[in-house]
C-alpha cells in the first residue's frame, strides 16, 4: 500500500463566510463570501500531505444567511459521505454562526467519525488572514483517529472545542472562541492533535423532514415588563426560550406572562449569562428558578439560549406531544452533563 492510499480520507463542505470573502464587485466595497471549497484547500500548503482531500462547495453565504433547514440537509449529506468511506468532515463558514451550526451537527449526526466546523475571523485578502491555518488544523483534527467519538467539534486558533460548550465571545478577536463552562477540550501543537477531555455524546435527534419549528428567543433585562412575552403566541412559534437572569431568574412582575405562554406552547428557562448550569432549587422568590420550574417551564441545564432554541426546534419540529418533548428535552441535556467517571469524561 502506498502513502497515498495510507492517508484518511476527509470532505471538506464550505459554506462561504469570512474565511470565503473576497473583494466584492460592488461600488459599496468591502468583502462578500466569493471563494467555493476547491479555491479554499488549494490555498492551504501541505494539506494534502494530512489527508487524501475531497472538497464541496455547499453554501456560499454569510453565516447569519443560513437556516437550521440548511443544516438539516448538510448533515444528511455528512452522514452519506460517512457511509462512502470518508473518516473525517470539515466545516467552513463564518464565524457568527458557527456554535449554532456545530450544535445542529452534533445533535442530528449519529457517526462516530469527526466533524469539524472552522472559519476564519480575518478574511483572505489580509496579510494576516486566519483561514488557512484554521483550516490545516480542522482537517488534522477530522484525520485523527483520537477525534472520534466526541460529536461535532469547533477548531480555531489552534484550539479544540466541543460543540455543546463553545461560544463566539468577541467581535474580531483571533482567540473569540472559548468554552467558558469547561474550556477547550483539546489543542494542536506541532502538528499533533492532543485531546485532554473526552466529552459523552448527546442524545441523536431525527432529523426534521418538513423543516425546522420556529421557536422564540426572549432576553430578560433590567426593568423589563414582559410585553413582548404576548405577541409571541400570536406569531406562530411552537415554542420558546426565556433567558433569565443569573441562574434563571425573571423579574415577579413577568411571570404571569411567561406561565401563560408554557400553557400554550412547550417553554425553557435558560440562563442569559452565557454559560454555568441553571439553578433548580435554590432560590424560592416570585420570578426564582424553583418558581419558574414549578410553572411548567423546562430546564435549559447547561444549554445557553441559543442552543436551547436549537434544540427545542429540532424536538418541536418532529414531535407534538407536550409530555415526550419535554422527555426528549431533558434527555438530551441530560446526556451533555459531566459524569463522575475517573477518565476524565465530560
Amino acid at each position: 500500500m502506498n502513502g497515498q492510499a495510507e492517508r484518511p480520507r476527509v470532505l471538506v463542505f464550505s459554506l462561504g463566510g469570512t474565511i470565503a470573502s473576497t473583494a466584492g464587485r460592488t461600488a459599496g466595497g468591502g468583502v462578500v463570501p466569493q471563494l467555493d471549497a476547491l479555491d479554499l484547500t488549494s490555498a492551504v500548503p501541505g494539506l494534502d500531505d494530512v489527508a487524501a482531500i475531497s472538497a464541496v462547495s455547499f453554501r456560499q453565504v454569510p453565516s447569519g444567511d443560513l437556516t437550521i433547514e440548511d443544516l438539516v440537509s448538510l448533515a444528511r449529506e455528512i452522514e452519506l459521505a460517512f457511509s462512502d468511506g470518508v473518516d473525517g468532515v470539515v466545516v467552513t463558514q463564518g464565524t457568527d454562526t458557527i456554535e449554532e451550526t456545530a450544535f445542529v451537527l452534533d445533535l442530528l449526526i449519529s457517526s462516530a467519525h469527526p466533524v469539524v466546523v472552522t472559519g476564519a475571523m480575518r478574511n483572505p485578502t489580509l496579510v494576516s488572514a486566519d483561514g488557512p491555518a484554521n483550516l490545516l488544523a480542522a482537517v488534522r483534527v477530522a484525520a485523527s483517529t483520537v477525534s472520534h467519538d466526541l460529536g461535532t467539534l469547533v477548531v480555531l486558533n489552534d484550539e479544540v472545542h466541543a460543540a455543546r460548550f463553545v461560544r463566539k465571545m468577541n467581535s474580531s478577536s483571533l482567540a473569540t472562541f472559548h468554552s467558558p463552562s469547561c474550556g477547550p477540550i483539546g489543542w494542536i501543537v506541532e502538528d499533533r492533535v492532543r485531546i485532554v477531555v473526552r466529552v459523552s455524546r448527546l442524545a441523536t435527534l431525527t432529523p426534521p423532514v418538513d423543516g425546522a419549528a420556529a421557536v422564540a428567543l426572549v432576553t430578560m433585562s433590567l426593568g423589563d415588563d414582559g410585553r413582548q412575552l404576548g405577541s409571541i403566541g400570536e406569531l406562530g412559534f411552537a415554542g420558546a426560550v426565556v433567558e433569565g437572569f443569573g441562574g434563571g431568574h425573571v423579574p415577579a412582575r413577568v411571570v404571569s406572562g411567561i406561565e401563560d405562554l408554557s400553557r400554550r406552547m412547550p417553554v425553557v428557562l435558560a440562563s442569559r449569562t452565557g454559560s454555568g448550569e441553571l439553578l433548580q432549587g435554590t432560590y424560592g422568590f416570585p420570578g426564582s428558578e424553583r418558581d419558574l420550574l414549578s410553572r411548567g417551564l423546562m430546564s435549559a441545564g447547561a444549554l445557553d439560549g441559543l442552543k436551547a432554541r436549537i434544540l427545542l426546534s429540532l424536538i418541536t419540529s418532529v414531535v407534538t406531544d407536550r409530555s415526550r418533548i419535554r422527555e426528549m428535552f431533558a434527555a438530551t441535556v441530560e446526556s451533555m452533563m459531566p459524569t463522575e467517571s475517573p477518565t476524565a469524561t465530560v
